[in-house]
C-alpha cells in the first residue's frame, strides 16, 4: 500500500530522477514536474497531498506554484516543501510566508527529505 501521492517539481532533470527515485521506493506514489505551468497541471490530475517545490525555476518560481495550488479547489491543503538552492534566511522567510511548511536547501539529506515526509503524513 502507499504511504501518500507526493508531487515532485525540479527544472533539473537529474534532480528530479533522483528524488523520484528516492520517495518512490520510500512507499510513496509520486508524479514529477519539470516546471511550474506543468506542476499546475499535474496536481490538478494527480491531486497531491504533499508537493515538494524547487524555487529557482523559468517562467513561474516555486513561492508562485504554492500560491496557484492553494486556489485549486481539492488542493488547498496541499503540504509544501520547498526544496532549494536559496540559502539566504531572506529566502527562508519568503518560503513560509508562500505557505511552506518546510524550507530546505540543497544539497539536501535523503533522509532528512523522507523525514520530513514521513513527519508531514504523519502529523498531517
Amino acid at each position: 500500500m502507499k504511504r501518500g501521492k507526493i508531487l515532485l517539481v525540479d527544472d533539473e532533470p537529474a534532480i528530479r530522477t533522483a528524488l523520484d527515485f528516492l520517495v518512490s521506493k520510500a512507499g510513496y506514489e509520486t508524479a514529477v514536474a519539470s516546471d511550474g505551468k506543468e506542476a499546475i497541471a499535474v496536481a490538478t490530475t494527480f491531486q497531491p497531498q504533499v508537493a515538494v517545490l524547487d524555487v529557482m525555476m523559468p517562467e513561474m518560481d516555486g513561492f508562485t506554484v504554492a500560491e496557484r495550488l492553494r486556489e485549486i479547489p481539492g488542493l488547498s491543503d496541499v503540504r509544501i516543501v520547498f526544496l532549494t538552492a536559496r540559502s539566504r534566511p531572506e529566502d527562508r522567510y519568503a518560503g513560509y510566508q508562500h505557505g511552506g511548511e518546510v524550507y530546505l536547501t540543497k544539497p539536501f539529506d535523503n533522509q532528512d527529505l523522507l523525514d520530513v515526509l514521513g513527519d508531514l503524513f504523519i502529523y498531517g
